[in-house]
């Protein structure tokens, strides 16, 4: 009878879940220029922009958007990291629901248990009334679910146009964040290269 560790073979894995990362030294210029964009704009390479450097061209290009959450939102810290643990939960993306419960919490200032509530599809109640109108919406689409007229009247008032679109579009990057994940099989404790 053959062993279960003999069925397993380490191979599978790299040094970023199954991603196996290169390291600076040994990147092709391509790649090194997509890390080196990443790092002005972002400071760090974090999570999938490790992997997204497979494709330093569509690294480039996509790269912009999280920056743009990062520095230019019309969402507080706290609403952003509303839409991403909900996206991150929907998705079942371990290493971004991981890193983004702590980040709720230490940047985010949203309370422990708030978040862990949104993490176990829990409701959860904000005394802020914009976090509780974007923590409505992101509920309604990332179950995936009609945003009501009500819902979403309150979402415009709340949030206007531009707000409107600045989560839903955070919903998407963070679905592709969490499906480059997930294919990559990025476990909750994943560290990488120390680049």
């Amino acid at each position: 009878m053959q062993d279960v560790k003999s069925l397993t073979d380490a191979g599978d894995f790299g040094s970023f879940g199954r991603y196996e990362e290169v390291a600076l030294a040994q990147m092709a210029p391509a790649m090194k220029e997509a890390y080196e964009f990443t790092t002005h704009l972002r400071g760090i390479v974090p999570g999938p922009h490790k992997i997204w450097l497979a494709n330093a061209a569509l690294s480039r290009a996509i790269v912009p958007v999280g920056a743009y959450y990062q520095k230019q939102s019309t969402l507080t810290k706290a609403e952003i990291e509303i839409v991403t643990v909900l996206t991150n939960a929907r998705w079942h993306s371990a290493y971004g629901t991981y890193e983004h419960e702590k980040i709720a919490e230490k940047l985010g200032h949203v309370p422990a248990e708030t978040t862990e509530r949104l993490i176990a599809g829990l409701p959860a109640e904000f005394s802020d009334g914009r976090q509780q109108v974007v923590y409505e919406l992101v509920s309604a689409l990332v179950q995936p679910r009609i945003v009501p007229v009500g819902l979403y009247k309150r979402a415009k008032k709340a949030l206007g146009d531009a707000g409107i679109v600045e989560v839903a579009v955070l919903i998407g990057w963070f679905t592709m964040v969490c499906m480059t994940l997930n294919a990559y099989d990025v476990p909750a404790n994943a560290t990488g290269l120390d680049q």
